[in-house]
């Protein structure tokens, strides 16, 4: 990505997202701008997504069988990047159904798989489409944080999912001051500067995200992690995968 490319999109970081609108008008002012380089700088931010779909994919094959003609949905697609991360897997699926609300977003998806007969580009809220029939898969990547109501759209993905079906997560978070044994404790300064430096665009870092999952799915995978952050050197952000069991 050039200089010229990161300066348009850090600008718009640093404006941050708009105070007024729908849901919808706010994420299309706020990403429209730096939709062209959107994906050459998360490159750098957003880890972990190549192995959070590797584990969703094998979680999906050895429940089916196969992974031929699984059908998956992605909440929260955007541009359709994280398809790319599927390789020749892809053209083995059922159908693949990117959802988002961001029209700027979902253009570059449309542009990027126009010769792709089994995906699928929907403008829709996360918190509310449902596929026409029960899905193998669904998976938010960086995209719960960036959801207002992400109960309603963690409860829409669930029941989606037919019995047995996996859901994926990779995200940012913080973790609560005292964790379950086991869980990655974060300190003060960390569970206090990043929600409030992400808050800026819209992006959420919330304990209670990953409580939610782990009480929803009890039979999971999860890895926490940190990050690289592009441009802060020092810095090293928290993420996690996670990816879990509906045990119907």
């Amino acid at each position: 990505m050039s200089l010229a490319g990161d300066a348009r999109v850090l600008w718009s970081m640093l404006r941050g997202q708009p105070g007024h609108g729908d849901h919808a008008e706010r994420l299309a002012a706020f990403y429209g701008p730096q939709a062209s380089q959107y994906d050459a700088f998360r490159e750098r931010l957003l880890h972990g997504r190549a192995e959070m779909l590797d584990d969703l994919l094998r979680a999906v094959a050895e429940q089916r069988g196969t992974l031929d003609g699984a059908q998956v949905a992605e909440l929260g697609g955007g541009t359709g990047r994280n398809l790319l991360f599927l390789g020749e897997r892809l053209q083995r699926l059922g159908r693949m159904q990117v959802v988002d609300l961001c029209a700027p977003l979902l253009a570059e998806a449309r542009r990027r798989f126009a010769d792709r007969s089994n995906v699928q580009i929907i403008e829709a809220d996360a918190c509310a489409w449902q596929p026409a029939a029960p899905v193998d898969a669904v998976y938010f990547s960086y995209a719960l944080t960036m959801i207002p109501d992400w109960r309603a759209a963690l409860d829409n993905a669930l029941a989606m999912l037919k019995p047995g079906g996996v859901l994926g997560v990779v995200d940012f978070y913080v973790s609560e001051p005292e964790p379950v044994a086991g869980l990655a404790r974060h300190g003060w300064i960390s569970r206090n500067f990043w929600p409030r430096w992400f808050a800026h665009d819209g992006v959420r870092p919330d304990p209670a995200h990953l409580r939610a999952l782990r009480e929803r799915l009890p039979e999971h995978r999860l890895t926490e992690t940190l990050a690289p952050v592009p441009y802060l050197p020092l810095a090293r952000v928290p993420y996690y995968r996670f990816v879990g069991s509906n045990s119907g």
